[in-house]
């Protein structure tokens, strides 16, 4: 496996200092192939608990990052099948206030919007806000919105667009997001996943991966096998009383952006009820809908990437769609001109996909941990050589 080759040459980024210190073990890596009807022989390397040693596998579950979206997404599509929510409605009638770039007042954002990046909502305040405080109060800053593009106008990968798009759900079924994903996706998919721990067995979060970065520093869900004291961001005096919660008051609680915990099988699960067309779970169409772009790169209708520009070409509702032939796209991760659609995570050292090859039935979940900031791009892509090392190895 040329991955602990890789391994050597990303240490290799690492600031001088930390080189001098004593080695560090090898970051996890899993992988597992799947079709419609069967999940592959997974391959996993190194460990999930660096104090332990415990070797991780295929079924530890682990901060999947941004292919969280699609999961949300997942739930989005349980609420628009049983018409409690409209991708095409103003969201501002769920949230009982209005939901405005304050450029263009008079333009309203949808579901569709939301899930697609192109609400107008930038990264530019921290999506991860205190308990206490409410979605309408950190989006009357002028900086959380792209003053020079209307909602429906552009692409801007953004966070932010996912806890809103958690207040909306909350506002429309008065269910708390954690409890109310659990309901609608995990419980039905019978997967052992979870936000932020809660709805979790305790067997599960014994099981959890650490996030560490390259050096060797653990960053996220260094628990020794515990559940977090507070499963949610803490409100600005640190406090975490849970009964203060109120529907959509703040949909940024759970981590709707990235804080699903899931192991690459569960992962791969979820892949292969998309190959399959939703199964039991959705509909033919809301699969569909879900998978197709709804935007494409033209040249300047949008940003091409989250950190590293080139990544992300073709986005539909939470989901984006790989190998796009544009000048200024580098997204072919799998390097062979194929449109794999899915999603990618990034955060905290860890890098995730899951992604399905709709057309050969085929698909491929991974996660690996301990990635650097700057890791050497791949020869014929922007996403990572890390990634490609692991994603590739079919």
């Amino acid at each position: 496996m040329r991955f602990i080759a890789l391994i050597i040459v990303l240490l290799a980024f690492l600031p001088q200092e930390s080189r001098a210190d004593p080695p560090v073990p090898a970051p996890a890596a899993v992988r597992l192939n799947f079709s419609r009807t069967a999940l592959g022989t997974p391959w996993a390397e190194g460990v999930a608990d660096r104090v332990t040693g415990r070797a991780v596998t295929a079924d530890d579950p682990v901060r999947i990052a941004s292919v969280s979206k699609l999961v949300v997404a997942l739930g989005v599509m349980r609420l628009v099948e049983a018409g409690t929510l409209d991708l095409d409605r103003d969201v501002s009638d769920y949230l009982g206030w209005p939901l405005r770039n304050p450029a263009y007042p008079d333009t309203k954002i949808t579901l569709r919007l939301l899930l697609s990046h192109r609400s107008s909502l930038v990264d530019d305040i921290d999506y991860a806000l205190p308990f206490n405080v409410s979605m309408v109060q950190a989006l009357s800053e002028w900086k959380a919105w792209d003053a020079a593009h209307a909602p429906g106008s552009y692409f801007h990968y953004a966070n932010l667009n996912f806890p809103v798009i958690a207040s909306v759900m909350e506002s429309a079924t008065g269910e708390r997001f954690d409890r109310l994903m659990a309901r609608l996706v995990f419980m039905p998919l019978t997967l052992d996943a979870c936000f932020n721990w809660t709805t979790c067995p305790d067997a599960a979060v014994a099981r959890a991966v650490t996030l560490y970065d390259a050096t060797g520093k653990a960053i996220r869900d260094d628990n020794q096998g515990l559940r977090p004291a507070c499963p949610i961001v803490p409100a600005e005096d640190g406090g975490c009383d849970l009964s203060r919660w109120q529907a959509g008051y703040n949909g940024a609680s759970f981590s709707p952006q990235g804080g699903v915990r899931i192991s690459a099988r569960d992962l791969a699960r979820i892949g292969q009820m998309l190959l399959n067309n939703g199964g039991n779970f959705l509909s033919k169409a809301s699969v569909d809908l879900l998978l197709t772009p709804v935007w494409t790169y033209d040249g300047h209708n949008g940003v091409t990437g989250e950190t590293t520009p080139g990544t992300i070409c073709r986005y539909g509702l939470a989901t984006h769609t790989l190998a796009t032939r544009a000048d200024g796209c580098r997204d072919d991760l799998f390097g062979d001109g194929i449109a794999w659609v899915g999603h990618s995570g990034e955060a905290y050292g860890l890098r995730s996909g899951l992604w399905i090859d709709r057309k050969r039935g085929t698909g491929v979940a991974y996660f690996m941990t301990a990635v650097p900031v700057n890791a050497p791009l791949g020869k014929d892509t922007n996403f990572t050589r890390a990634e490609v090392e692991v994603a590739r190895e079919r």
